[in-house]
């Protein structure tokens, strides 16, 4: 499902990134990734070992239970500052048969989930996507990375990520984008 495009007319909140308090998020979110293909039970067993970093992205890979090979992930976790229990991981990958790349987001519980999950780059708005499901550790939204989504995020220097508790309030979360090209071309 891809992000749908929607003129977004919220209050944005600058909220600073923080990169404490969310291991649990981590461990789940990546646990989420190295399935690939469903995320129903994501056990917060193991959160990967850090292989590199890039810029502010983090690759963790993993060898899960029946798979023939180590899977990774770029994986960049942010916090308001303001606001401790509103954490975002914001995961990418490739799927295990290298066919799909997908842009995965875990969003703390609570957030309103008919609103979506909207998505600006540098400023532009590229729409919202919907929740796909909640775990005990929050609520996924995922796309299909299409090329254009791809080349926007390699290109661009931040993103927003915008949950909504109230239909008129959405919060806007920034992340970094830097080294995030270098990271995704390096993913196996």
């Amino acid at each position: 499902m891809p992000f749908h495009r929607s003129p977004l007319t919220t209050r944005i909140r600058g909220l600073a990134r923080r990169r404490r308090g969310a291991a649990a998020l981590v461990a789940a979110a990546l646990s989420c990734a190295a399935a690939a293909l469903s995320c129903a039970t994501a056990p917060a067993l193991a959160q990967g070992a850090v292989k590199s970093k890039h810029g502010d992205w983090e690759m963790r890979c993993e060898t899960p239970p029946g798979a023939t090979r180590e899977q990774c992930a770029l994986l960049q976790s942010v916090a308001a500052e303001d606001r401790p229990n509103v954490n975002l991981v914001v995961i990418v990958l490739k799927t295990a048969d290298g066919k799909s790349r997908l842009l995965r987001v875990v969003a703390p519980l609570g957030v309103l989930l008919p609103s979506g999950l909207g998505l600006k780059i540098d400023q532009t708005d590229i729409g919202r996507a919907g929740f796909v499901r909640c775990l005990p550790t929050g609520c996924v939204a995922e796309v299909v990375m299409e090329d254009k989504l791809l080349d926007q995020m390699k290109a661009g220097t931040s993103a927003t990520f915008i949950i909504f508790q109230t239909p008129e309030e959405g919060v806007g979360i920034p992340l970094t984008l830097a080294g995030f090209k270098d990271g995704f071309e390096k993913l196996p």
